[in-house]
């Protein structure tokens, strides 16, 4: 059996094409049956996320079934196959098992080391276990790209540095203030970016939020969301004082915190030190607000710098997840080629017992009447000589199933002893599984 993926996401297709191939949750169960109808599939798991649509399936058949899986896709999207292909990915045995320990690692993310992709992925396959489409193969692949997931970020720090302009706000706001608990925030303008740094805050220990706008009424509206206070725009100097970190974002084409506002504010505020978010372009606060004592002003590309090297240390993080990978790949490969003796070994066990039947039911018709004993005798004596001559065939098969030239030994095997495995199955798998198991 191997394990094939097709699937697209934000870095092979346009976000109208991801869009088109997003499956909900309510159309999952009908295109997991459509999927796993198709011949020579035989278990699939779908993972469909705003950045990525991706069908992963195990299959006795590999073109066969890319191609079915293919032509599904394309009925989903309602375009042409030809239109279609060009943004889709195959990978197939050692390279799909790689690409979804990837996935589920944070690595083929658009953000390096997100975390919500690991969810998604156990979310996936708990769904398609539940509409009784998944198999043991993928039960085994699954739980083991959730183990890679989980390894990844708790033996690396590839998810401890900021890589969002809202995320390393909060993180300098940590380094100056140590804990965020008891702060107060306040927010000028009330947009998108604003509102997430705001968010940033909030979950690591803000308790009180302001928020001014020049619509009031949006104002209102963000500061309900975190159960804040709204200000007046021209009420905003006097309200400085009380703010520990101010997010300023903005689309005023001018400054609007002044530095003799800020030195008012500092004055009230008894040498209490406050930090300023400028993330608006153009600057919303003075640059000579950064010249006052207590004050610590940073604006979109200081923090800009400081998720660039974040960025840099991520992909330092990275090659020490590969490595988690690559041993997760061997590993699961060791456990995929076994599967491939256990036809030859149940398939040398039975012609074994038929011809020890055979044998046993020629000599007794020989010997004529024999006495129970000497039944039980000659019985414990076929045994024992099919067991024995059988022993070491397939204890030195499993031995070197976990190897790359299991396959080899599989077909050996076959051919010495004359095995009929059904459909043949195995004599094509095993041309095909040899870069898995070198891999």
């Amino acid at each position: 059996m191997f394990i094939v993926v097709v699937g697209l996401n934000h870095k092979t297709a346009p976000v109208e094409v991801r869009e088109r191939l997003a499956i909900s949750a309510a159309a999952l169960s009908e295109r997991l049956a459509e999927v796993k109808q198709l011949p020579s599939v035989e278990g699939v798991v779908i993972l469909s996320t705003c950045n990525r649509t991706e069908i992963y399936a195990a299959v006795t058949d590999i073109e066969r079934s890319l191609a079915g899986i293919r032509e599904v896709m394309a009925r989903v999207a309602g375009v042409d196959m030809t239109e279609l292909k060009q943004y889709l990915y195959s990978p197939t045995c050692h390279d799909a098992i790689a690409h979804l320990f990837r996935v589920a690692a944070g690595l083929d993310s658009m953000i390096i080391g997100e975390t919500q992709i690991l969810g998604q992925v156990r979310e996936a396959y708990q769904l398609a276990c539940e509409y009784g489409a998944s198999n043991g193969v993928l039960n085994t692949l699954f739980q083991q790209a959730i183990t890679v997931g989980k390894r990844v970020r708790t033996e690396t720090a590839i998810d401890r540095h900021a890589v969002s302009i809202s995320y390393a706000a909060v993180e300098l706001a940590k380094q100056i203030f140590g804990r965020l608990d008891g702060c107060t925030t306040l927010i000028i303008g009330a947009g998108e970016m604003s509102e997430l740094t705001a968010r940033h805050l909030v979950a690591n220990g803000v308790v009180s939020v302001l928020v001014s706008n020049r619509s009031y009424e949006r104002a209102v509206e963000l500061a309900t969301q975190f159960g804040g206070v709204a200000v007046k725009f021209d009420q905003l100097s006097r309200y400085l004082e009380r703010a520990d970190i101010v997010i300023s974002c903005t689309a005023a084409c001018h400054y609007v915190v002044h530095p003799a506002a800020v030195e008012q504010a500092m004055q009230a505020r008894e040498g209490r030190k406050i930090f300023m978010i400028d993330i608006a372009v153009p600057r919303d606060i003075d640059p000579a607000v950064a010249n006052i004592p207590g004050v610590y002003l940073y604006d979109i590309d200081d923090l800009q710098h400081v998720v660039d090297s974040n960025l840099m240390e991520r992909q330092k993080e990275a090659v020490k997840a590969e490595k988690i990978i690559q041993q997760e790949i061997i590993e699961f490969n060791n456990w995929l080629n076994s599967l491939f003796v256990v036809p030859t070994i149940r398939a040398l066990k039975e012609k074994g017992e038929r011809i020890k039947q055979t044998e046993l039911q020629r000599a007794f018709n020989r010997l004529g009447t024999v006495s129970p004993r000497e039944e039980k005798i000659i019985q414990s004596l076929a045994n024992s000589i099919v067991n024995q001559l059988l022993h070491d065939p397939v204890i030195q098969l499993k031995r070197y199933a976990t190897t790359h030239q299991g396959h080899l030994y599989t077909e050996v095997l076959q051919n010495l002893f004359n095995l009929e495995i059904e459909g043949q199955r195995l004599k094509t798998a095993s041309e095909k599984t040899e870069v898995v198991a070198e891999s």
